[in-house]
């Protein structure tokens, strides 16, 4: 649950998260809600401390992210939804008997939108990602033991230390390059289980261009959320 922080007018709540972990760390999620991560142990009144501290930062974070947020879409005819980077309209057909079409020019509609659109999203996403990911797995010989699909509010993927992947399916609604992307930073992760240079260089040698497509997920990455 949120509590209370002692804190200027602007930073009145956060979530509080506690673990076994040795230092205070501070995140401004997709909902600019500040999270903060703190040890078992540590007093409120150090929590706020280190909140007053970094105000600066988290206003000026906070700020950038609500302006940046989008409305929720109501599903309601010519609404425009992405897929692969991609804007198309959405139009109401009560006469179809799948609650969600994609024709290559608009989605249409009959039936609850989020659900359809999460399901719809989520089989797209494995039929195309998948076999990207068992295709750079066996170009460059990198080994990964399951695939998850999740729709998570602060991970686009994850791997784990027995090389069980993690990907966010919400990432079909990106550009393809974007979603290579993403694919192959964790698949890197299958060999180098941090950001090294090394880390780096390899994601570099199977996808020269990537500094662009990580650019635009953090530009842009509020955007695949907004469903």
């Amino acid at each position: 649950m949120p509590e209370l922080g002692l804190t200027d007018n602007t930073i009145k709540k956060y979530h509080l998260i506690r673990s076994k972990r040795k230092t205070l760390s501070l995140q401004i999620n997709n909902s600019a809600q500040l999270v903060v991560r703190a040890p078992q142990r540590l007093s409120i009144k150090e929590v706020n401390a280190f909140i007053d501290e970094k105000a600066d930062w988290i206003n000026k974070k906070s700020r950038s992210i609500k302006s940046n947020l989008i409305p929720k879409p109501n599903y309601s005819e010519g609404e425009q939804f992405l897929y692969l980077g991609n804007q198309y309209p959405l139009t109401h057909n009560t006469e179809q008997k799948i609650t969600l079409n994609f024709d290559g020019v608009a989605f249409r509609l009959n039936g609850d939108g989020y659900s359809a659109f999460h399901a719809w999203y989520k089989l797209a996403f494995k039929k195309i990602a998948v076999p990207r990911l068992e295709y750079y797995a066996e170009l460059y010989q990198l080994s990964y033991q399951q695939v998850r699909l999740k729709a998570q509010k602060t991970l686009w993927g994850s791997c784990s230390s027995v090389n069980n992947i993690n990907l966010n399916y919400l990432l079909i609604r990106a550009p393809i390059s974007v979603v290579d992307y993403v694919i192959v930073h964790e698949l890197a992760h299958t060999k180098h289980k941090n950001h090294s240079k090394s880390f780096w260089q390899l994601v570099e040698t199977i996808l020269p261009e990537y500094k662009a497509s990580k650019t635009w997920l953090k530009n842009n990455g509020h955007k695949l959320h907004n469903l």
